[in-house]
C-alpha cells in the first residue's frame, strides 16, 4: 500500500511531468511550424493563416524570431478564460459548452464538501485509533488513519459520519437539480435560436415492409402519401453501395494527383511534369503527368456514373430504410412521436440525425438483425469485463507490497529498497493502469458500431455507457476486491473466516491511497499531455514531410477531431464516483479531486477554442446520462457506507441510512420526469410555434429542394461540381 512517502513521491513525479508537459506546449505553440496543429479550429473556419506567410525568412517559417513573444509565451492562460459561454456556443456549439460545464459541477459539488469533510470528519477520523492495534494484522499507514476505518465498532461518531452523508447528499441533489434545469433551458433556446435545417424536418424510417410488385422507393411514398398527405414532402432512400464507394476513393486520390500536378506544373511553366504509366509509375511509357490524370478522371467519372445507376436501380441495393422529409416540423414531430403500423415492428420512425451525425454504413444493416448483434455484444462485453480482471489484479499486486512480502518473505530484500518501494507503489499502478486502458475506448467502439447504431452521436454515448460500466465493475470494484485481498494477504490466510468481513470493511476507505496516484498520473499529467497534443504534432509533421501534396491533404493532415466523449465521459463519471464514494470514507482523496476538475477545465476550454472541431452537434443530448450516472455514484456511495457499517457493528446507526438510497432515486425519477423529455422528443407546440414564424405552415421552394437531396449519402455528391483547379499549397 501507498504510504505518505510513496504518495509524496508520486505527487512530485505527476507535478513535474505536468509542468514539463505545460511549459513545452507553452514553448511549442508560438513556432510558425506548429500553428496548424495549436489553432486548427481557427484553420477550419478560415479565420487564421499560417505565420509563415508573414515574412521572417527561411528560419522564419520555423521558428518564431520574435523574441518578445517568448517573455508572454504563458499568455494562452488567461486568454482560454476570456471566452464567455454564449460566445463559446456561437464558436464550438452547445455540445462544447455543456461539456465544460462538467468541470464546473465537479468544483461547485466537492470544493463545499471538501471543505466541509476535512474540518469535521479528518479531526474525528483521527482521534479513533483503532488502526493502532490492527497494524500488526493489517497493513496501514498514516493516510489510513484519517479514515473511517480508524474508528471504533460501534462508536457513537459513526452519527457525524452518518448525518454528513445525508448533508452532502442534499447538496450534491441541489447542485444536479440546478443543473439539469440549467442545461434542460440551454437546450432549448439552442434549438429555438437554429434556422431551418434538415434535421428538424426529417424523420429516419426503418423495417419499410416488402410489397411485391412495388420497389422500397413506391412503397415508402405511398404509405406517407396515403397517412400523411397534408404533410409529406418527399422521402430519400437508403443505398449500400460499396463498390461505388470504393471509386469515389479512387477518383479522390487521382484528383488529388492532378492537383499536385499542376502545382509543380505553376512553379517550373518550362516543364511539364512527366510520369510512366506501369505500376507505381515505374516503369512503362512515360507520358505527360497533367494529361495522364485528366484522361484517368475522365474513364473513371463514366464507370462512376454507370455503377451510380446501377445502384439506383437495382432493388437489391436498396435497404428497409428511407429518410422522410416533411413540409412543417409539426408533420415531422408528429410522425417521429407516434406509432406508424398496427403492426409495431413495420414502419418504426425516429428523429433523423443531422446529416453530418450520421454513421452511413450501419444504415444498411437489416433491421430483423439487430437484436441478435446487441445479445451477442453483450456476451461479448460481459467476457471482456471478466478478462479485464487480470490486469487490475497485477496492478493491484504492485500497488500493495507489504501484503506480497508478508505473504512471500523472499521478495522483501527487493521491496524494502526504499526507492524502489516509493517508485513501485507511489507512481507505477496508476501509470499500469492507464496503460491497460489504452486501446478498450476503441475496442468498445468497434463493438458500438456492430450493435447497427446509425448516428455519431449515439454510437459514442453507447461506447461511454460501455467504458463507465467498464470502469466502475474493473478499475473501481475490482481494485477494491483484488487490492483488498492483495493488502491483507497476510491477514486471510492466517485468521478465521470469521475475521475476513472485518478486515475488508476496515480496508476498502484504505484503497483511496491507489486512487489517489491513479488521479495524479490521469488526472494531473494525463491532462496536461492532453493540451500538449504530442501524438497529433508528430503525426502532422510525419505527413507533411512524406504524404502532403496538396491543399486537402494539408487539411487531412491537421486531423481536426472534436472532443473524445466515449473517452473523456466515462473518466469524469469516474472521479465524480470516487469524490461521492471517499467523500465521508477517506475524505483526504478531495482535494486531489479537485485539484483535477479546475485543471481540467482550464485545459479543455483551451482546447475547445483553439483545437476541437465538433463532427455533429446533438445539444448536449448526453446530459441525461451524465446525470445518471453522477446519481448512480450516490447510490454506491450509500450502499458502500451502510456495508462498511455494518462491519463496524454499528447496528444503531446502520438502519438510518436505508433511507437515503430510496429518497435519492425518488429524486432521480423526478428529474427524470421533469427534464428528460426535453432531450427526447420535440414538443408540438415548440414545433408549431417555429412553423409559424417562418411566415407560413409551408418551407419555400429553395428549402423544399434542399430536402430532396439533403440525405442522399455523401458518396454520391462527391461527383458533383468538382472543379480540377489547380491548388496551391506552401510545402515549405
Amino acid at each position: 500500500m501507498a504510504t505518505l512517502g510513496d504518495i509524496g513521491m508520486s505527487a512530485l513525479i505527476n507535478i513535474l511531468s505536468a509542468f514539463a508537459f505545460l511549459l513545452a506546449f507553452a514553448l511549442l505553440r508560438i513556432q510558425p511550424i506548429n500553428d496548424r496543429v495549436y489553432f486548427t479550429k481557427w484553420y477550419i473556419e478560415g479565420r487564421r493563416s499560417s505565420p509563415s506567410s508573414r515574412g521572417g525568412g527561411f528560419v522564419g517559417r520555423f521558428v518564431n524570431l520574435n523574441f518578445r513573444t517568448y517573455l508572454t509565451f504563458l499568455n494562452w492562460m488567461p486568454q482560454a478564460l476570456q471566452m464567455s459561454e454564449s460566445q463559446i456556443i456561437d464558436h464550438a456549439g452547445l455540445d462544447s459548452a455543456v461539456f465544460l460545464r462538467i468541470y464546473t459541477l465537479g468544483l461547485k459539488i466537492f470544493g463545499p464538501i471538501a471543505i466541509a469533510a476535512i474540518l469535521i470528519l479528518i479531526p474525528v477520523n483521527a482521534s479513533g485509533g483503532t488502526l493502532f492495534f490492527l497494524q500488526r494484522d493489517l497493513v496501514v499507514n498514516d493516510i489510513d488513519k484519517l479514515s473511517i476505518s480508524n474508528i471504533h465498532p460501534k462508536s457513537n461518531k459513526f452519527f457525524v459520519h452518518i448525518g454528513l452523508e445525508y448533508l452532502f447528499t442534499f447538496w450534491v441533489c441541489y447542485m444536479l437539480y440546478k443543473e439539469y434545469d440549467r442545461v434542460a433551458s440551454m437546450r432549448l433556446s439552442f434549438l429555438a435560436s437554429c434556422g431551418r435545417h434538415p434535421a428538424q424536418f426529417t424523420v429516419l424510417v426503418r423495417n419499410v415492409p416488402r410489397d411485391s410488385g412495388r420497389s422500397i422507393s413506391d412503397t415508402v411514398d405511398n404509405f406517407f402519401q396515403r397517412n400523411h398527405p397534408d404533410h409529406y414532402l418527399c422521402h430519400q432512400g437508403v443505398y449500400n453501395a460499396k463498390k461505388f464507394a470504393k471509386l469515389v476513393k479512387k477518383r479522390s486520390k487521382l484528383q488529388n494527383w492532378l492537383d499536385y500536378n499542376h502545382l509543380k506544373f505553376e512553379r517550373n511553366p518550362e516543364k511539364r511534369p512527366t510520369r510512366k504509366k506501369g505500376f507505381l509509375g515505374l516503369w512503362g511509357e512515360r507520358v505527360d503527368s497533367i494529361d495522364y490524370y485528366k484522361q484517368q478522371i475522365k474513364d473513371l467519372d463514366d464507370k462512376l456514373i454507370v455503377e451510380r445507376e446501377k445502384v439506383m436501380k437495382d432493388p437489391k441495393s436498396v435497404s428497409r430504410a428511407a429518410f422522410v422529409s416533411f413540409k412543417t416540423r409539426w408533420g415531422a414531430a408528429v410522425c417521429a412521436q407516434t406509432q406508424q403500423s398496427k403492426n409495431p415492428t413495420l414502419w418504426l420512425t425516429y428523429w433523423a440525425p443531422e446529416p453530418r451525425d450520421i454513421y452511413w454504413k450501419n444504415l444498411a444493416i437489416p433491421f430483423v438483425s439487430l437484436s441478435i448483434r446487441r445479445l451477442i455484444i453483450s456476451i461479448v462485453m460481459f467476457a471482456l469485463v471478466f478478462f479485464y480482471f487480470i490486469p487490475v489484479a497485477f496492478v493491484q499486486s504492485l500497488a500493495n507490497l507489504e501484503g506480497l512480502g508478508r505473504a512471500a518473505p523472499f521478495l522483501r530484500p527487493i521491496l524494502d529498497r526504499k526507492l524502489v518501494k516509493s517508485f513501485l507503489q507511489g507512481f507505477v499502478p496508476g501509470l499500469a493502469l492507464k496503460i491497460f486502458l489504452l486501446l478498450l475506448p476503441s475496442i468498445l467502439m468497434v463493438m458500438s458500431k456492430i450493435e447497427g447504431y446509425v448516428s455519431l452521436s449515439v454510437l459514442e454515448r453507447k461506447t461511454a455507457a460501455k467504458y463507465y460500466y467498464f470502469m466502475l465493475v474493473n478499475v473501481f470494484l475490482g481494485s477494491i476486491a483484488t487490492g483488498t485481498a492483495f493488502q491483507q494477504l497476510n491477514a486471510f490466510l492466517h485468521q478465521s473466516a470469521t475475521e475476513i468481513p472485518r478486515n475488508i470493511g476496515v480496508s476498502i476507505p484504505m484503497k483511496a491511497t491507489f486512487f489517489i496516484t491513479y488521479i495524479m498520473i490521469d488526472g494531473w499529467a494525463g491532462i496536461a499531455g492532453e493540451i500538449l497534443r504530442l501524438k497529433p504534432l508528430a503525426f502532422f509533421h510525419l505527413k507533411h514531410m512524406f504524404i502532403v501534396k496538396t491543399e486537402r491533404d494539408l487539411e487531412k493532415a491537421m486531423n481536426p477531431k472534436g472532443i473524445d466523449f466515449p473517452e473523456t465521459l466515462p473518466s469524469l463519471q469516474l472521479y465524480f464516483l470516487l469524490g461521492i464514494v471517499y467523500m465521508a470514507v477517506t475524505p483526504i482523496l478531495l482535494p486531489f479531486i479537485l485539484v483535477f476538475f479546475a485543471f481540467a477545465y482550464f485545459v479543455y476550454r483551451h482546447q475547445v477554442i483553439n483545437v476541437y472541431n465538433q463532427k455533429y452537434e446533438s445539444a448536449a443530448a448526453f446530459w441525461p446520462h451524465v446525470h445518471s450516472r453522477i446519481i448512480a455514484s450516490l447510490v454506491v456511495s450509500q450502499l458502500l457506507l451502510m456495508g462498511l457499517l455494518s462491519t463496524k457493528k454499528a447496528a444503531n446507526s446502520t438502519p438510518l441510512l436505508v433511507v437515503l438510497p430510496i429518497l435519492t432515486l425518488t429524486f432521480h425519477k423526478y428529474c427524470k420526469h421533469r427534464f428528460e423529455p426535453a432531450f427526447r422528443n420535440d414538443p408540438l407546440e415548440e414545433s408549431m410555434n417555429k412553423d409559424l414564424e417562418d411566415g407560413a405552415t409551408e418551407s419555400d421552394a429553395v428549402f423544399k429542394s434542399h430536402l430532396t437531396d439533403a440525405y442522399l449519402h455523401p458518396i454520391f455528391h462527391a461527383i458533383e461540381g468538382v472543379e480540377l483547379a489547380e491548388v496551391r499549397v506552401d510545402k515549405n
